[in-house]
Protein backbone atom coordinates (compact mmCIF):
# COMPACT_ATOMS: atom_id res chain seq x y z
CA UNK A 1 0.00 0.00 0.00
CA UNK A 2 1.02 3.34 -0.56
CA UNK A 3 0.46 6.16 2.45
CA UNK A 4 5.10 6.45 2.47
CA UNK A 5 7.09 9.18 1.81
CA UNK A 6 6.06 9.10 -1.38
CA UNK A 7 1.80 10.10 -0.85
CA UNK A 8 2.46 13.72 -0.18
CA UNK A 9 -0.50 15.07 -1.00
CA UNK A 10 -1.41 16.66 -4.74
CA UNK A 11 -1.07 20.51 -2.59
CA UNK A 12 2.26 19.95 -2.01
CA UNK A 13 3.48 18.67 -5.22
CA UNK A 14 4.29 21.15 -8.53
CA UNK A 15 2.08 20.24 -11.30
CA UNK A 16 4.27 18.55 -13.94
CA UNK A 17 1.75 17.41 -16.00
CA UNK A 18 -1.68 19.33 -16.54
CA UNK A 19 -4.63 18.60 -18.97
CA UNK A 20 -7.60 20.96 -19.54
CA UNK A 21 -11.08 20.21 -21.36
CA UNK A 22 -9.70 16.91 -23.31
CA UNK A 23 -12.14 15.45 -25.50
CA UNK A 24 -11.41 12.50 -28.24
CA UNK A 25 -14.28 11.05 -30.67
CA UNK A 26 -13.24 8.03 -33.03
CA UNK A 27 -16.80 8.25 -35.00
CA UNK A 28 -19.65 7.89 -33.10
CA UNK A 29 -17.44 6.60 -29.45
CA UNK A 30 -16.50 9.46 -27.51
CA UNK A 31 -13.38 8.03 -25.97
CA UNK A 32 -12.41 10.79 -23.79
CA UNK A 33 -15.23 13.67 -22.60
CA UNK A 34 -13.79 16.94 -21.00
CA UNK A 35 -10.88 15.07 -19.04
CA UNK A 36 -9.28 17.76 -16.78
CA UNK A 37 -6.58 16.14 -14.37
CA UNK A 38 -2.87 17.11 -13.10
CA UNK A 39 -0.25 14.92 -11.96
CA UNK A 40 2.48 15.89 -9.67
CA UNK A 41 6.16 15.91 -8.90
CA UNK A 42 7.59 12.25 -7.75
CA UNK A 43 3.72 10.96 -7.98
CA UNK A 44 2.50 7.47 -9.21
CA UNK A 45 -1.17 8.44 -10.47
CA UNK A 46 -3.14 5.10 -11.19
CA UNK A 47 -5.42 5.66 -14.27
CA UNK A 48 -8.14 2.90 -13.75
CA UNK A 49 -11.41 2.07 -15.27
CA UNK A 50 -12.52 -0.37 -17.92
CA UNK A 51 -11.68 -1.69 -20.84
CA UNK A 52 -12.62 1.48 -23.67
CA UNK A 53 -12.99 3.43 -20.44
CA UNK A 54 -10.82 6.24 -22.32
CA UNK A 55 -7.26 5.04 -20.37
CA UNK A 56 -4.60 4.40 -22.93
CA UNK A 57 -6.66 6.95 -25.59
CA UNK A 58 -5.67 9.61 -22.71
CA UNK A 59 -2.45 9.02 -22.36
CA UNK A 60 -1.39 8.45 -25.91
CA UNK A 61 -2.79 12.14 -26.46
CA UNK A 62 -0.59 13.01 -23.88
CA UNK A 63 2.30 11.56 -25.54
CA UNK A 64 1.52 12.51 -28.62
CA UNK A 65 0.24 9.72 -30.57
CA UNK A 66 -3.16 10.88 -30.96
CA UNK A 67 -4.53 14.12 -31.70
CA UNK A 68 -7.53 15.19 -29.60
CA UNK A 69 -10.30 17.63 -30.91
CA UNK A 70 -10.61 20.24 -27.89
CA UNK A 71 -7.96 20.94 -24.55
CA UNK A 72 -5.10 22.14 -23.72
CA UNK A 73 -2.06 20.06 -22.26
CA UNK A 74 1.09 21.64 -20.46
CA UNK A 75 4.31 20.20 -19.13
CA UNK A 76 5.94 22.35 -16.15
CA UNK A 77 3.09 25.25 -16.27
CA UNK A 78 3.98 25.46 -20.18
CA UNK A 79 1.69 24.56 -23.10
CA UNK A 80 2.61 21.73 -25.27
CA UNK A 81 0.95 21.16 -28.51
CA UNK A 82 -1.16 17.92 -29.48
CA UNK A 83 -0.32 15.33 -32.35
CA UNK A 84 3.84 15.17 -32.55
CA UNK A 85 5.20 12.28 -30.27
CA UNK A 86 8.73 13.62 -31.37
CA UNK A 87 8.22 16.84 -29.87
CA UNK A 88 6.26 15.40 -26.57
CA UNK A 89 9.69 13.21 -25.77
CA UNK A 90 12.02 15.80 -26.08
CA UNK A 91 9.80 18.10 -23.59
CA UNK A 92 9.72 15.01 -21.50
CA UNK A 93 7.28 12.89 -21.92
CA UNK A 94 7.56 8.55 -22.12
CA UNK A 95 5.19 5.97 -22.60
CA UNK A 96 5.88 2.11 -22.61
CA UNK A 97 2.55 0.97 -24.65
CA UNK A 98 0.20 -2.34 -23.75
CA UNK A 99 1.86 -4.12 -26.53
CA UNK A 100 5.70 -3.69 -27.27
CA UNK A 101 7.01 -2.09 -29.90
CA UNK A 102 10.54 -3.97 -30.05
CA UNK A 103 12.55 -5.82 -33.23
CA UNK A 104 12.57 -9.26 -32.83
CA UNK A 105 15.63 -9.98 -34.60
CA UNK A 106 17.84 -7.33 -33.23
CA UNK A 107 19.79 -6.76 -30.32
CA UNK A 108 18.59 -5.05 -27.32
CA UNK A 109 20.81 -1.79 -28.14
CA UNK A 110 19.87 -1.46 -31.74
CA UNK A 111 16.37 -1.38 -30.29
CA UNK A 112 17.18 0.88 -27.38
CA UNK A 113 18.43 3.68 -30.20
CA UNK A 114 15.44 3.39 -33.02
CA UNK A 115 14.11 6.48 -31.75
CA UNK A 116 17.37 8.47 -31.61
CA UNK A 117 16.96 11.34 -33.65
CA UNK A 118 19.83 12.60 -36.31
CA UNK A 119 22.27 10.62 -38.55
CA UNK A 120 25.13 10.30 -36.61
CA UNK A 121 26.43 6.69 -36.43
CA UNK A 122 25.40 5.21 -33.49
CA UNK A 123 28.27 4.57 -30.77
CA UNK A 124 27.36 0.92 -30.07
CA UNK A 125 29.48 0.63 -26.48
CA UNK A 126 28.88 3.68 -25.34
CA UNK A 127 25.40 2.47 -25.93
CA UNK A 128 25.69 -0.62 -24.51
CA UNK A 129 27.51 1.38 -21.58
CA UNK A 130 24.22 3.66 -20.91
CA UNK A 131 22.15 0.62 -21.32
CA UNK A 132 24.46 -1.33 -18.41
CA UNK A 133 24.66 1.77 -16.19
CA UNK A 134 20.96 2.65 -16.21
CA UNK A 135 20.11 -1.59 -15.64
CA UNK A 136 22.29 -1.27 -12.48
CA UNK A 137 20.67 2.25 -10.96
CA UNK A 138 17.11 1.06 -11.18
CA UNK A 139 17.39 -2.59 -11.25
CA UNK A 140 16.55 -3.71 -14.80
CA UNK A 141 19.49 -5.67 -15.89
CA UNK A 142 19.72 -6.76 -19.50
CA UNK A 143 22.53 -7.76 -21.85
CA UNK A 144 22.77 -5.29 -24.53
CA UNK A 145 24.04 -7.93 -26.69
CA UNK A 146 21.11 -10.30 -26.78
CA UNK A 147 18.64 -10.78 -29.14
CA UNK A 148 15.05 -9.22 -28.45
CA UNK A 149 13.32 -12.67 -29.52
CA UNK A 150 15.76 -14.56 -27.14
CA UNK A 151 14.19 -12.54 -24.24
CA UNK A 152 11.66 -13.72 -21.95
CA UNK A 153 8.56 -11.14 -22.12
CA UNK A 154 9.67 -9.75 -17.92
CA UNK A 155 13.02 -8.95 -20.27
CA UNK A 156 11.69 -7.47 -22.89
CA UNK A 157 9.47 -4.78 -20.83
CA UNK A 158 13.07 -4.14 -19.51
CA UNK A 159 13.93 -3.30 -22.56
CA UNK A 160 11.31 -0.94 -23.08
CA UNK A 161 11.69 0.65 -19.86
CA UNK A 162 15.74 1.39 -20.54
CA UNK A 163 14.10 2.84 -23.68
CA UNK A 164 12.53 5.54 -21.87
CA UNK A 165 14.46 6.08 -18.60
CA UNK A 166 17.90 6.42 -20.98
CA UNK A 167 16.16 9.95 -21.88
CA UNK A 168 15.79 10.65 -18.41
CA UNK A 169 12.12 11.75 -18.90
CA UNK A 170 9.93 13.75 -16.42
CA UNK A 171 6.92 11.91 -16.98
CA UNK A 172 6.58 7.99 -17.65
CA UNK A 173 3.30 6.49 -18.84
CA UNK A 174 2.99 2.45 -18.83
CA UNK A 175 -0.05 1.04 -20.51
CA UNK A 176 -1.37 -2.20 -18.32
CA UNK A 177 2.19 -2.65 -17.98
CA UNK A 178 1.73 -6.16 -15.67
CA UNK A 179 -0.75 -7.80 -18.05
CA UNK A 180 1.77 -10.64 -19.16
CA UNK A 181 4.14 -10.39 -16.07
CA UNK A 182 4.18 -12.89 -13.18
CA UNK A 183 3.82 -11.71 -9.90
CA UNK A 184 7.40 -11.93 -9.05
CA UNK A 185 8.10 -9.82 -12.19
CA UNK A 186 5.28 -7.25 -11.24
CA UNK A 187 6.82 -6.60 -7.73
CA UNK A 188 10.07 -5.84 -9.34
CA UNK A 189 8.65 -3.86 -11.65
CA UNK A 190 6.72 -1.69 -8.78
CA UNK A 191 10.10 -1.28 -6.88
CA UNK A 192 11.46 0.38 -10.02
CA UNK A 193 8.52 2.84 -10.14
CA UNK A 194 9.31 4.17 -6.33
CA UNK A 195 12.33 4.73 -7.06
CA UNK A 196 11.91 6.68 -9.91
CA UNK A 197 9.59 8.32 -7.89
CA UNK A 198 10.87 8.77 -4.93
CA UNK A 199 15.01 8.91 -5.82
CA UNK A 200 14.46 11.15 -9.01
CA UNK A 201 11.09 12.59 -8.20
CA UNK A 202 9.39 11.59 -11.70
CA UNK A 203 5.77 11.17 -12.14
CA UNK A 204 4.67 8.24 -13.13
CA UNK A 205 1.43 7.10 -14.68
CA UNK A 206 0.02 3.87 -14.13
CA UNK A 207 -3.16 2.65 -16.46
CA UNK A 208 -4.15 -0.11 -15.27
CA UNK A 209 -7.65 -2.16 -14.55
CA UNK A 210 -6.07 -4.55 -11.57
CA UNK A 211 -7.80 -3.17 -8.10
CA UNK A 212 -4.85 -4.59 -5.90
CA UNK A 213 -1.77 -3.49 -7.68
CA UNK A 214 -3.48 0.17 -7.52
CA UNK A 215 -3.18 -0.02 -4.03
CA UNK A 216 -0.14 -1.33 -3.58
CA UNK A 217 2.00 0.71 -5.84
CA UNK A 218 0.34 4.47 -6.59
CA UNK A 219 -0.44 7.36 -4.70
CA UNK A 220 -3.61 8.24 -5.98
CA UNK A 221 -6.29 6.72 -8.37
CA UNK A 222 -8.16 8.92 -11.06
CA UNK A 223 -10.87 6.46 -12.57
CA UNK A 224 -12.31 6.84 -15.44
CA UNK A 225 -16.27 5.89 -16.70
CA UNK A 226 -17.30 5.89 -19.89
CA UNK A 227 -14.53 8.55 -21.36
CA UNK A 228 -15.13 11.10 -17.88
CA UNK A 229 -13.53 11.26 -14.93
CA UNK A 230 -15.80 10.12 -11.97
CA UNK A 231 -13.18 10.38 -8.96
CA UNK A 232 -9.79 10.87 -8.07
CA UNK A 233 -8.82 9.32 -4.37
CA UNK A 234 -6.09 8.83 -2.29
CA UNK A 235 -4.68 5.67 -2.44
CA UNK A 236 -4.21 5.22 1.43
CA UNK A 237 -7.66 5.51 1.69
CA UNK A 238 -9.47 3.48 -0.91
CA UNK A 239 -10.36 -0.20 -1.12
CA UNK A 240 -10.70 -2.48 -3.71
CA UNK A 241 -14.64 -2.46 -3.26
CA UNK A 242 -14.09 1.50 -3.11
CA UNK A 243 -12.73 1.76 -6.61
CA UNK A 244 -14.49 -1.44 -8.37
CA UNK A 245 -17.87 1.04 -7.62
CA UNK A 246 -16.26 3.57 -9.24
CA UNK A 247 -14.79 1.86 -12.10
CA UNK A 248 -18.14 -0.19 -12.94
CA UNK A 249 -21.14 2.29 -11.52
CA UNK A 250 -24.43 0.39 -11.96
CA UNK A 251 -22.77 -2.62 -13.14
CA UNK A 252 -20.89 -3.01 -9.96
CA UNK A 253 -23.41 -5.54 -8.66
CA UNK A 254 -23.51 -7.77 -11.37
CA UNK A 255 -19.89 -8.19 -11.89
CA UNK A 256 -19.60 -8.17 -7.86
CA UNK A 257 -21.17 -11.30 -7.77
CA UNK A 258 -19.57 -12.82 -10.99
CA UNK A 259 -15.55 -12.47 -9.28
CA UNK A 260 -16.61 -12.39 -5.66
CA UNK A 261 -16.12 -9.19 -4.31
CA UNK A 262 -18.16 -8.06 -1.35
CA UNK A 263 -21.42 -6.35 -2.05
CA UNK A 264 -23.56 -5.26 0.93
CA UNK A 265 -26.21 -7.49 1.49
CA UNK A 266 -25.47 -9.85 -0.96
CA UNK A 267 -23.70 -12.70 1.37
CA UNK A 268 -25.75 -15.34 -0.54
CA UNK A 269 -23.87 -13.96 -4.14
CA UNK A 270 -20.52 -14.27 -2.64
CA UNK A 271 -21.23 -17.88 -1.30
CA UNK A 272 -22.67 -19.19 -4.52
CA UNK A 273 -19.33 -18.12 -6.73
CA UNK A 274 -17.03 -19.79 -4.94
CA UNK A 275 -19.31 -22.98 -5.24
CA UNK A 276 -18.76 -25.48 -7.48
CA UNK A 277 -19.92 -24.65 -10.80
CA UNK A 278 -22.80 -27.37 -11.84
CA UNK A 279 -21.53 -29.82 -14.81
CA UNK A 280 -24.30 -30.28 -17.24
CA UNK A 281 -25.16 -33.47 -18.45
CA UNK A 282 -23.93 -35.10 -22.51
CA UNK A 283 -26.64 -34.49 -24.34
CA UNK A 284 -28.18 -37.61 -26.17
CA UNK A 285 -25.61 -39.20 -28.38
CA UNK A 286 -22.25 -37.41 -26.59
CA UNK A 287 -21.44 -40.54 -24.66
CA UNK A 288 -18.24 -40.41 -26.24
CA UNK A 289 -15.78 -37.09 -25.18
CA UNK A 290 -15.62 -34.22 -27.50
CA UNK A 291 -12.29 -34.16 -27.19
CA UNK A 292 -9.47 -36.66 -26.22
CA UNK A 293 -5.79 -35.91 -26.27
CA UNK A 294 -3.77 -39.33 -25.91
CA UNK A 295 -0.05 -39.22 -24.82
CA UNK A 296 0.51 -36.65 -26.76
CA UNK A 297 4.32 -35.65 -26.89
CA UNK A 298 5.83 -32.62 -28.45
CA UNK A 299 9.54 -32.12 -28.80
CA UNK A 300 12.08 -28.83 -28.82
CA UNK A 301 13.93 -28.74 -32.11
CA UNK A 302 16.96 -29.25 -29.58
CA UNK A 303 14.86 -32.33 -28.35
CA UNK A 304 13.50 -30.76 -24.88
CA UNK A 305 10.14 -32.34 -24.00
CA UNK A 306 7.82 -29.65 -24.32
CA UNK A 307 4.65 -31.64 -23.64
CA UNK A 308 5.42 -35.54 -22.29
CA UNK A 309 2.83 -37.63 -22.54
CA UNK A 310 -0.44 -35.62 -21.87
CA UNK A 311 -3.66 -37.69 -21.77
CA UNK A 312 -6.93 -35.20 -21.21
CA UNK A 313 -10.33 -36.33 -21.83
CA UNK A 314 -13.36 -33.63 -21.53
CA UNK A 315 -16.99 -34.22 -22.09
CA UNK A 316 -19.57 -32.38 -23.64
CA UNK A 317 -20.90 -29.51 -21.66
CA UNK A 318 -18.02 -29.51 -19.26
CA UNK A 319 -14.94 -26.79 -18.20
CA UNK A 320 -11.47 -28.13 -17.73
CA UNK A 321 -9.54 -25.95 -16.55
CA UNK A 322 -5.34 -26.55 -16.86
CA UNK A 323 -3.37 -24.47 -14.17
CA UNK A 324 0.05 -24.33 -14.21
CA UNK A 325 3.30 -21.67 -13.78
CA UNK A 326 3.54 -19.99 -17.14
CA UNK A 327 6.19 -21.79 -19.17
CA UNK A 328 5.31 -25.16 -18.46
CA UNK A 329 3.70 -26.43 -22.05
CA UNK A 330 0.43 -24.27 -22.29
CA UNK A 331 1.75 -22.29 -25.04
CA UNK A 332 2.87 -25.91 -26.92
CA UNK A 333 -0.81 -27.10 -25.67
CA UNK A 334 -2.97 -24.13 -27.51
CA UNK A 335 -0.58 -24.30 -30.46
CA UNK A 336 -0.79 -28.14 -30.82
CA UNK A 337 -5.24 -27.60 -30.92
CA UNK A 338 -4.62 -24.54 -33.35
CA UNK A 339 -3.05 -26.19 -35.69
CA UNK A 340 0.22 -24.76 -35.24
CA UNK A 341 2.08 -27.58 -34.31
CA UNK A 342 1.72 -31.35 -34.57
CA UNK A 343 3.18 -33.55 -31.94
CA UNK A 344 5.51 -35.97 -32.59
CA UNK A 345 3.59 -39.26 -31.47
CA UNK A 346 -0.03 -39.35 -30.19
CA UNK A 347 -3.31 -38.57 -31.12
CA UNK A 348 -5.99 -36.12 -30.78
CA UNK A 349 -9.87 -37.08 -31.50
CA UNK A 350 -12.55 -34.93 -31.48
CA UNK A 351 -16.21 -36.79 -30.61
CA UNK A 352 -14.17 -40.15 -31.63
CA UNK A 353 -12.70 -39.44 -34.77
CA UNK A 354 -8.59 -38.90 -35.23
CA UNK A 355 -7.57 -36.01 -36.28
CA UNK A 356 -4.55 -34.67 -38.13
CA UNK A 357 -2.82 -31.66 -36.21
CA UNK A 358 -0.08 -29.09 -37.58
CA UNK A 359 -1.78 -28.98 -41.15
CA UNK A 360 -4.88 -26.67 -42.52
CA UNK A 361 -7.68 -26.52 -40.65
CA UNK A 362 -8.26 -29.89 -39.76
CA UNK A 363 -9.43 -29.31 -36.41
CA UNK A 364 -11.45 -25.86 -36.68
CA UNK A 365 -13.37 -28.10 -39.76
CA UNK A 366 -13.99 -30.61 -36.99
CA UNK A 367 -15.45 -28.45 -34.67
CA UNK A 368 -12.36 -26.70 -32.69
CA UNK A 369 -13.24 -23.44 -31.74
CA UNK A 370 -9.76 -21.49 -30.23
CA UNK A 371 -9.69 -18.11 -28.10
CA UNK A 372 -5.44 -17.38 -28.63
CA UNK A 373 -3.57 -16.39 -25.41
CA UNK A 374 -2.13 -13.89 -27.41
CA UNK A 375 -5.28 -12.29 -29.52
CA UNK A 376 -2.82 -9.36 -31.27
CA UNK A 377 -0.48 -12.42 -32.47
CA UNK A 378 -2.90 -15.32 -33.80
CA UNK A 379 -6.26 -14.04 -32.82
CA UNK A 380 -7.49 -11.55 -35.07
CA UNK A 381 -6.22 -9.13 -37.80
CA UNK A 382 -5.98 -5.78 -36.36
CA UNK A 383 -5.71 -3.57 -39.86
CA UNK A 384 -9.03 -5.79 -41.20
CA UNK A 385 -12.71 -4.66 -39.96
CA UNK A 386 -14.29 -5.18 -37.19
CA UNK A 387 -16.70 -7.06 -39.64
CA UNK A 388 -14.39 -8.95 -41.64
CA UNK A 389 -12.85 -10.12 -38.11
CA UNK A 390 -15.77 -11.48 -37.34
CA UNK A 391 -16.08 -13.63 -40.15
CA UNK A 392 -12.94 -15.34 -40.26
CA UNK A 393 -14.38 -18.57 -38.99
CA UNK A 394 -17.17 -18.26 -41.80
CA UNK A 395 -16.06 -17.63 -44.99
CA UNK A 396 -16.93 -20.55 -46.66
CA UNK A 397 -20.64 -20.14 -46.85
CA UNK A 398 -20.04 -16.44 -47.85
CA UNK A 399 -17.65 -16.54 -50.37
CA UNK A 400 -18.70 -17.30 -54.48
CA UNK A 401 -16.47 -16.93 -57.18
CA UNK A 402 -13.36 -15.96 -55.25
CA UNK A 403 -15.43 -12.75 -53.92
CA UNK A 404 -17.03 -12.21 -50.08
CA UNK A 405 -20.44 -11.41 -49.87
CA UNK A 406 -20.64 -8.12 -48.31
CA UNK A 407 -24.60 -8.32 -47.53
CA UNK A 408 -23.66 -11.70 -45.76
CA UNK A 409 -20.82 -10.33 -44.13
CA UNK A 410 -22.09 -7.12 -42.43
CA UNK A 411 -25.69 -9.08 -41.64
CA UNK A 412 -23.24 -11.49 -39.53
CA UNK A 413 -21.58 -8.73 -38.15
CA UNK A 414 -24.61 -6.49 -37.23
CA UNK A 415 -25.94 -9.62 -35.41
CA UNK A 416 -22.77 -10.63 -33.54
CA UNK A 417 -22.23 -6.72 -32.34
CA UNK A 418 -25.34 -6.84 -30.65
CA UNK A 419 -25.26 -10.52 -29.38
CA UNK A 420 -21.95 -9.93 -27.79
CA UNK A 421 -22.23 -5.99 -27.27
CA UNK A 422 -19.74 -4.88 -28.84
CA UNK A 423 -18.62 -1.27 -28.96
CA UNK A 424 -16.93 0.20 -32.15
CA UNK A 425 -17.93 3.17 -34.13
CA UNK A 426 -18.78 0.97 -36.83
CA UNK A 427 -18.77 -2.32 -38.90
CA UNK A 428 -16.51 -0.74 -41.34
CA UNK A 429 -13.99 0.28 -38.37
CA UNK A 430 -10.49 -1.46 -38.25
CA UNK A 431 -10.13 -3.60 -35.12
CA UNK A 432 -7.38 -1.70 -34.17
CA UNK A 433 -9.40 1.07 -33.29
CA UNK A 434 -11.66 -1.03 -30.47
CA UNK A 435 -10.13 -1.32 -26.65
CA UNK A 436 -8.90 -4.66 -25.94
CA UNK A 437 -11.94 -5.70 -24.29
CA UNK A 438 -14.22 -5.38 -27.09
CA UNK A 439 -11.42 -6.80 -29.31
CA UNK A 440 -11.28 -10.33 -27.21
CA UNK A 441 -14.97 -10.01 -27.08
CA UNK A 442 -14.72 -9.96 -31.36
CA UNK A 443 -12.55 -13.32 -31.04
CA UNK A 444 -15.14 -14.57 -28.84
CA UNK A 445 -18.51 -14.14 -30.96
CA UNK A 446 -16.21 -15.18 -34.13
CA UNK A 447 -15.66 -18.22 -32.13
CA UNK A 448 -19.03 -19.11 -30.52
CA UNK A 449 -20.59 -17.89 -33.45
CA UNK A 450 -19.11 -21.26 -35.46
CA UNK A 451 -21.27 -22.99 -32.55
CA UNK A 452 -18.01 -25.58 -31.80
CA UNK A 453 -18.06 -28.80 -29.73
CA UNK A 454 -14.88 -27.93 -28.36
CA UNK A 455 -13.39 -24.52 -27.11
CA UNK A 456 -9.95 -23.82 -26.40
CA UNK A 457 -9.87 -20.64 -24.42
CA UNK A 458 -6.20 -19.64 -23.62
CA UNK A 459 -6.04 -16.97 -21.09
CA UNK A 460 -9.33 -15.76 -21.86
CA UNK A 461 -9.35 -13.08 -19.73
CA UNK A 462 -5.64 -11.27 -19.77
CA UNK A 463 -5.31 -7.84 -19.56
CA UNK A 464 -9.42 -7.25 -19.01
CA UNK A 465 -10.95 -5.36 -15.98
CA UNK A 466 -13.32 -6.76 -13.77
CA UNK A 467 -16.60 -6.12 -15.87
CA UNK A 468 -15.37 -7.42 -19.27
CA UNK A 469 -13.71 -10.40 -17.19
CA UNK A 470 -16.96 -11.51 -15.94
CA UNK A 471 -18.81 -10.82 -18.91
CA UNK A 472 -16.53 -13.72 -20.60
CA UNK A 473 -16.83 -15.89 -17.99
CA UNK A 474 -20.74 -15.58 -18.08
CA UNK A 475 -20.32 -16.39 -22.35
CA UNK A 476 -18.45 -19.91 -21.43
CA UNK A 477 -20.52 -20.98 -18.65
CA UNK A 478 -23.06 -20.49 -21.52
CA UNK A 479 -21.62 -21.81 -23.94
CA UNK A 480 -21.05 -25.15 -22.13
CA UNK A 481 -24.74 -24.83 -20.84
CA UNK A 482 -25.58 -25.88 -24.52
CA UNK A 483 -23.15 -28.84 -24.76
CA UNK A 484 -19.70 -27.23 -25.40
CA UNK A 485 -16.64 -28.39 -24.21
CA UNK A 486 -14.03 -25.94 -23.09
CA UNK A 487 -10.51 -26.38 -22.70
CA UNK A 488 -9.77 -23.29 -20.18
CA UNK A 489 -5.98 -23.20 -20.08
CA UNK A 490 -5.03 -19.89 -17.05
CA UNK A 491 -2.87 -19.08 -14.85
CA UNK A 492 -5.19 -17.01 -12.90
CA UNK A 493 -6.58 -19.43 -9.96
CA UNK A 494 -9.31 -17.57 -9.43
CA UNK A 495 -10.78 -18.25 -12.64
CA UNK A 496 -9.65 -21.68 -12.55
CA UNK A 497 -11.39 -21.72 -9.57
CA UNK A 498 -14.50 -20.00 -10.65
CA UNK A 499 -15.44 -21.72 -14.01
CA UNK A 500 -14.35 -25.33 -13.81
CA UNK A 501 -15.63 -28.58 -13.54
CA UNK A 502 -12.22 -30.24 -13.01
CA UNK A 503 -9.06 -29.15 -12.63
CA UNK A 504 -6.07 -30.54 -14.27
CA UNK A 505 -1.94 -29.86 -13.41
CA UNK A 506 0.53 -29.30 -15.90
CA UNK A 507 4.19 -29.27 -14.92
CA UNK A 508 7.12 -29.85 -16.95
CA UNK A 509 4.95 -30.49 -19.89
CA UNK A 510 2.84 -33.44 -17.98
CA UNK A 511 -0.78 -33.11 -16.39
CA UNK A 512 0.17 -34.60 -12.39
CA UNK A 513 -3.11 -34.81 -11.53
CA UNK A 514 -6.76 -33.95 -12.97
CA UNK A 515 -9.29 -33.66 -9.77
CA UNK A 516 -13.11 -32.54 -9.90
CA UNK A 517 -13.47 -29.16 -8.48
CA UNK A 518 -15.22 -29.86 -5.16
CA UNK A 519 -11.90 -31.36 -4.47
CA UNK A 520 -9.85 -28.86 -4.86
CA UNK A 521 -7.20 -27.86 -2.23
CA UNK A 522 -5.69 -25.14 -3.11
CA UNK A 523 -2.47 -25.01 -0.83
CA UNK A 524 -2.07 -28.72 -2.57
CA UNK A 525 -2.83 -27.35 -5.78
CA UNK A 526 0.14 -24.44 -5.23
CA UNK A 527 2.07 -27.36 -4.59
CA UNK A 528 2.20 -29.55 -7.49
CA UNK A 529 2.17 -26.05 -9.90
CA UNK A 530 5.31 -25.08 -8.28
CA UNK A 531 6.65 -22.04 -7.28
CA UNK A 532 8.35 -20.79 -10.21
CA UNK A 533 8.70 -21.79 -13.98
CA UNK A 534 10.82 -24.66 -14.41
CA UNK A 535 13.40 -24.98 -16.68
CA UNK A 536 13.31 -27.43 -19.37
CA UNK A 537 16.99 -27.59 -20.60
Amino acid sequence: MSGGPASTTAARREVVLGLRSVSKRFGRVVACDDVSLDIGAGEIRGLLGQNGAGKSTLMKIVAGFVRPESGELTIHGKTLGFGDPVVAAERGIAMVHQHFSLVGPMPVWKNVTLSDRGHTRVDRSGVSRQITEVGRRYGLDVDPDAIVDDLSVGERQRVELLKCLRRQPDVLILDEPTSVLTREESTALFRVLRRLARERGQSVVLISHELDEMLEVTDRVTVLRDGRVVSTVESAEASADSLAHEMLGQDFAVSAEVLGLSVEGSHASRARTHAPPRRRAAPAGHDVPVLELADIKVTSAEGHALLDGVNLEIAAGEILGVAGVAGNGQEELTGLLSNLIGPDSGEVRVEGRPIRTGRGRQLGRAGVGVIPADRHDSGCVLEMTVAENLALGSLDGMVRWGVVRQQQLHELGRRLVADFRIITSSLGAPLRSLSGGNQQRVVLARELARKPCVLVAAEPTQGLDIGARGYIWDRLREAAATGTGILLISSDLAEIMALSHRVAVINRGRIIGTMPRADVDTAELGRMMGARTHDRG
